[in-house]
This record gives structure tokens, sequence and C-alpha cells, in this order.
């Protein structure tokens, strides 16, 4: 009963606490101390005190402002505008046409930023304007912005990935290396969906794209030259084995920057924006991942982790069991919660668990980043609703119905990732 006791009074004070309106990071740290002082005798300042230097003098956790703030650099920068142009003569006369830009450019951009809201914000300001000048159903031109938005999440560099793997204890170089099959997985899904909706929806659909000839369309490459240099700086230098996590993300910094200044978006006001914007969203997930980290604590003084990993051991779930589980537990999160508090709030309590049953904790981490983004979509708070909302002045309800094919698509990655786990871990195998 002790576990029923100590799960039912952390859930309680954590739902209290957020229901009021609480900042998340603050929350787990009041729900820590609650769990100190009910469940254990240990000294809640001591723990506090060593909690808080373990966790935050941390190399590898050194990466995580740099690749926000080259997210927020090229946030500010025509890089979108350029992506639109420089595909949508290769895009164009495809089954779908320019929508598949939603999903290609969401996935170079991904590859940049490491955040879903910034993917779908900077891809969408471009290309709902000029899918909706050129007659583009609105579900096909939403939706697949929305899904193909959460990229951000899954492609490396991730700002989740980090996340997860400073709370996991995972190498970040293997998540990074492990994101990109799963990755390219989700865009054919996304591309395909859109392919056979527009063969099925003729009459939503308008007229194909002239054609452009192929001297124009490689002439038109030039314009993804910046994006592309940029990632084979980042993703590259650590999948050849040059480059830490952190590292890299210097190298994005140095990348984003030039990049902005020789677009000339540069300046001075812009320079700070971004440097303050990174500076409040480090900051933030700063204080969730101490809050989690003092909240682990508190749960590994009680045994609540260690008990729940017992009882799932006994209850006879085998892999499959449990990940079918936690996904209907994470999606059911991610009606109320970000995708970074799930990830903070949940890793320290299944990990045991995760271990119990044998399953890998890089496909994990993959795993979980894949319903996260599911998270994003699911209302009433997913985030990358809200960001859509403000690009185009839709109700929330009314967005969410044109997204459930691309949340169906997300299930569909977790079934193939479950069913064929080396989708995830075949990369990392042959690298590392």
């Amino acid at each position: 009963m002790e576990i029923l006791s100590q799960s039912a009074v952390l859930v309680v004070t954590l739902l209290v606490l957020l229901g009021l309106g609480v900042w998340v990071g603050v929350a787990l740290l009041a729900s820590a101390v609650v769990i100190f002082l009910l469940f254990t005798s240990s000294p809640v300042d001591a723990v506090l005190g060593t909690t808080m230097w373990a966790h935050s003098a941390s190399w590898t956790l050194t990466a995580l402002p740099l690749f926000i703030w080259m997210g927020e650099i090229l946030y500010r920068t025509r890089l979108a505008e350029d992506l639109f142009s420089g595909l949508a003569p290769w895009v164009g006369r495809l089954p779908g046409g320019l929508a598949h830009v939603n999903v290609v450019g969401c996935g170079i951009f991904a590859a940049v930023s490491g955040s879903s809201a910034a993917t779908t914000a900077t891809v969408g300001r471009i290309s709902l304007p000029e899918l909706k000048s050129r007659g583009y159903d609105d579900r096909l031109a939403i939706g697949s912005l929305a899904g193909s938005g959460t990229l951000g999440l899954l492609i490396p560099p991730s700002v989740v990935m980090i996340v997860y793997g400073v709370a996991a204890q995972v190498s970040i170089n293997r998540l990074f290396i492990a994101g990109v099959v799963p990755g390219l997985m989700l865009m054919a899904l996304f591309s395909g969906y859109i392919a056979i909706w527009s063969r099925m929806n003729r009459d939503a659909m308008p007229a194909p794209e002239t054609s452009i000839g192929w001297a124009e369309r490689l002439y038109r490459l030039r314009l993804l030259l910046p994006v592309v240099g940029l990632i084979v700086g980042v993703i590259g230098s650590i999948y050849a084995g040059f480059a830490t996590a952190t590292e890299a993300a210097a190298i994005g910094v140095a990348g984003a920057l030039l990049i902005a200044a020789l677009g000339r978006s540069l300046t001075r006001d812009s320079f700070f924006a971004a440097l303050f914007g990174a500076t409040r969203t480090s900051a933030m997930i700063g204080l969730i991942l101490l809050g989690a980290a003092f909240l682990t604590s508190a749960m590994s003084f009680s045994g609540l982790p260690a008990d729940l990993a017992e009882v799932i051991s006994n209850s006879g779930l085998g892999k499959a069991g449990l990940i079918a589980v936690l996904t209907v537990f994470f999606v059911l999160l991610g009606c109320f919660l970000d995708g970074i508090s799930i990830v903070v709030l949940t890793t320290s309590v299944v990990m045991p668990a995760i271990a119990a049953v044998g399953i890998d904790p890089v496909w994990f981490g993959i795993y979980l980043i894949i319903v996260v983004e599911m998270a994003q979509i699911t209302p009433p708070l997913g985030f990358n609703l809200f960001v859509i909302q403000n690009l185009t002045g839709r109700g929330i309800f009314e967005i969410t119905r044109m997204i459930v094919p691309y949340f169906l698509i997300l299930v569909l990655a977790v079934i193939l990732l479950t069913a064929f786990p080396g989708i995830a871990t075949w990369l990392v195998q042959q690298t590392i």
C-alpha cells in the first residue's frame, strides 16, 4: 500500500499545483519537498543543495542553451523563405503539390532548430500564405504543417533529446544518431498521406504547378546551400566523431550567425532578441530539469521507482504490453503538459520499469519523443495548436479536426517502431 499512498500524494500535489498555474519547475520542487517530509527522514535542505549542484554542473547540459540560441538566430533570418523557394520547383509536380514543402521544409528546418514550435512557426509563416494564395485546401495546408512541425522534436539536434539524455543519463550523441531514420520515416509517412489524400480529393486540389526547367531548378538549389552546410557542420561533425554534442552546438551557433550576417538579418536588435529569447527558454528548461532532479532524489529516497519497477516486473507485462500502457499514459499527459515537462516528469519513474523488461534506453528515448510529438498536437494544450492558431486565427478544435490523420500517422510510427526496433537502433550500431 506504500506505493499507492506515495503515488497518490505525488499525483494530487502535482495536479493541484499545476492547476493553480504554478510554474512547472516550482511545482516539481514543491512536490519533492512533500515527498521528503511525508515519506522519508532525510534532510531536505542538504539533499536539495547537493542535487542542484550535481545536476547543474554538467558539461553535457551546455549543449542545450547553445542549440536553443542557434534556433532563435535562424528564426529571425530568411531561411524559411529560401527553403520554400528552393524546394517548390522540386515538389510542385508531385501528387499533393506544394503541400510537400511543409514536410520537407519542416524536416530540414528541424535539423537546424531543435524545436517543434520554432519549426512550425518559421515554416508556417511562409508556407501557409503561399499555399492559400495558390488555392490549396486548408485541411491539407494546415494539417500537414501541424503534423510536420512535430519533426522538430525528433530530427536531431533536438532540445527534447538533450533533456531526455540528461534526465535518463543516456548518450546524447547516440540519441541524435538514433533519431535520423525514424525522422525520415515520419517524413515519408506524412508525404505518402498527402499524396493519397490529393488523389482521393482531386476536386479540392488546385491546378498543377507550371513546370520549371532543370536549369532554373538547379539555380534555385543555391538557396538551400546555407542550411545544408549548417546541417553538415552540426550533425555531420557528430556522426563523424569529430565533435561532441556541445561542440557541435557551438559550431551551429557560429554557422547560424554567419548565415544571418550573409543574409543581412543580423542586426544589433536581432542579435540581442535571439540572445534574450534563448536565455529565457534555457532558464525555463533549466528550472524544470532541476525540479525534476530534486523530485527524482525524493522518490529515490522514498523507494517509489524501485517499488514501481517491482510491481511492473511481477505484473507479467511484456515489452509490447508495457509500451501500449505507457503510450496511453503519455497521450493523456499530453492533454495537459508540454513535451519537456512530460519527459522530465516521467523519466525517473519509468526508467526502472523500462530496465526491468529489458528495453534499450536509446530506443525508448526515440519512442518517447514520438509520443511527445503526439502531445504537441493534442488539445487542449498541444503547443503546436497554439502556434498554428496564432498563424491562422482558426479555433483550436477546428485545427484539431484537420490534424487527426497526422496524429494517427504518429500512432502508426509507434507501432512500426515497436514492431521493428531496428528503425531506431540500426544506425547507432553502424556508427558507434
